[in-house]
């Protein structure tokens, strides 16, 4: 039988508690994400947005369609 005194095992050392305030605990859980994305990119996991692809590809076949029509 286990001792009721004794300090219990977090299921989950991961987790954390975030405070009951929900404007609270949205600004640290945003605030660690922005952290661990600074480490990443720091340790060279730099990915490039899919929105940032996507436009220079707009403008790349934006130029090939104007030197085709004005050219």
């Amino acid at each position: 039988m286990s001792d009721p005194t004794a300090p219990q095992a977090d299921p989950d050392p991961e987790r954390r508690e975030y405070p009951r305030s929900s404007t609270v605990a949205w600004l640290q859980r945003r605030r660690e994400k922005a952290v661990a994305e600074v480490e990443a990119n720091r340790r060279g996991e730099y990915r490039v947005p899919t929105w940032v692809l996507v436009a220079a590809l707009v403008v790349v076949v934006l130029v090939w369609v104007a030197i085709i029509a004005f050219g």
